[in-house]
């Protein structure tokens, strides 16, 4: 065989490898408490870190895959949780704020639907014992959520998450870092709320990261939107990547 038929053939077989790892994922049905919710799984090598990638208003879209994509590239299993149930994706505002109005007002709900899905994961053979939450926009708000619960994670992650802690609810039972990436600009959830946050994190003792990028608005990590902020979307990116190594080699 000559040297560039070899290399071909080496090319070849990288690519094969590339692509079949970009479309390992699938969807998976599971149920909570007599509801069917349709996840998404992607997983890495054996073992491999998990993160639980929880998704903004709009529910389970492309959006998560495409993180998803991007998180197996770096080594990890993924596994996308639907908060709001099969087929309930919302296209129009009253819907979203509806399916995310239900379950602000059922916390447990939330709780239990979050921890559903982190058992699912661990069923099909994820490495839960070393598992990162990380959300989007209401899914930030609802890993908070999953935060406050004692949950027993490495880490809790947010990218312009929701920030306010229910009353009566408080971060004394939280184990595992926090990092919250948000954006300065951000008029839906403002910076006294994020200051706030500070304040209680740091009254409970809990380890914490909170950074803020300057004319980011809120979502500004949504590809192809007109919120979207490059600059602050791979600062925001790359942060977390480092995030993930640290918690996740503890």
């Amino acid at each position: 065989m000559t040297r560039i038929s070899a290399f071909l053939c080496f090319l070849f077989t990288v690519v094969s490898l590339l692509t079949v790892r970009a479309i390992a994922g699938e969807a998976v049905t599971y149920d909570v408490n007599g509801n069917a919710y349709e996840g998404y799984y992607s997983p890495a090598e054996k073992g491999a870190p998990l993160v639980l990638l929880v998704h903004d208003w709009d529910g389970l879209t492309d959006y998560e895959i495409k993180r998803a994509t991007m998180l197996n590239e770096l080594g990890y299993s993924v596994f996308a949780a639907d908060l709001f149930g099969k087929g309930v994706r919302p296209t129009e505002v009253k819907d979203k704020r509806q399916h995310t109005g239900e379950l602000y007002k059922d916390r447990e709900k939330m709780r239990a639907i979050l921890n559903g899905s982190v058992a699912k994961a661990g069923e099909l053979g994820a490495n839960t014992s070393n598992l990162v939450a990380a959300g989007y926009c209401f899914g930030g708000a609802a890993v908070l959520e999953l935060a406050r619960s004692g949950a027993d994670l490495k880490g809790f992650a947010t990218f312009h998450g929701g920030l306010m802690t229910p009353e009566g609810q408080d971060y004394s039972q939280t184990k595992g870092k926090i990092l919250v990436l948000h954006g300065s600009a951000d008029t839906a959830i403002t910076m006294d709320q994020f200051a706030d946050l500070t304040e209680q994190l740091e009254q409970a003792g809990i380890s914490h990261e909170m950074i803020t990028y300057s004319g980011a608005p809120h979502a500004f990590t949504v590809f192809g939107s007109d919120r979207y902020r490059k600059d602050a979307d791979q600062a925001s990116w790359a942060r977390f990547n480092a995030f993930l190594e640290e918690v996740t080699a503890q």
